[in-house]
């Protein structure tokens, strides 16, 4: 071979391996914006679900000690709630924050015991401003519940992408962080279905 086909093949190659890298980057780059995506609609699924146990609480149709614990553990999320990004911030990659996900922890906990026999649901779903708070706070725990495992699954895509050793020895990801998932307790209370599908 001559020095002219040995250039090219090097030249051919480089260009290869040039373009094999700009498409695992876009990759990762999607994959983190899904990631960043995902976290801001888990956001505002929790937040919906927190104002509607909030309304639960204020509506006066649950007893007033269930009322003032439920009231103080939505408004502590509410208030842990905060921006998804600081301003010059990059994306939201860092799940919610252990404080958070003890709030929304405590708001599913204290919901559960408020609302634990089908006595309660059946009180609250017999006028129709009960029911419909009721089905807004089934329809607003469901999302959520939703939002947690989409946002999830896309932090277990995007890590699965950052653990390929091509990603990591061409340091792709950049600076940008690791994902990190939600865990929180979203466990539904016995008699509040999920909203039914159409």
């Amino acid at each position: 071979m001559s020095w002219s086909e040995i250039t090219l093949v090097v030249l051919v190659t480089f260009g290869v391996l040039l373009w094999l890298a700009w498409i695992w980057a876009s990759r990762l780059d999607r994959l983190h914006r899904k990631v960043a995506a995902s976290r801001i609609a888990l956001d505002a699924q929790l937040v919906r679900r927190a104002s509607a146990a909030a309304d639960l609480a204020t509506c006066g149709l649950l007893d007033p000690a269930s009322a003032v614990l439920v009231a103080d553990a939505a408004y502590a999320v509410v208030d842990d709630a905060g921006p998804v990004t600081e301003p010059g911030q990059a994306l939201a990659m860092d799940g919610l924050g252990a404080a958070r996900e003890r709030a929304e922890s405590a708001l599913s906990a204290t919901l559960r015991s408020a609302l634990d026999d089908a006595g309660t649901l059946e009180d609250l779903r017999s006028t129709p401003a009960g029911d419909a708070l009721v089905a807004n706070l089934g329809a607003g725990w469901y999302r959520a519940q939703l939002a947690r495992r989409f946002h999830n699954e896309a932090v277990a895509q995007a890590q699965r992408a950052r653990r390929h050793w091509y990603i990591r020895a061409l340091h792709l990801a950049g600076r940008a962080p690791v994902p990190q998932t939600v865990e929180l307790d979203d466990l539904l209370p016995a008699g509040l279905d999920a909203p039914a599908q159409p």
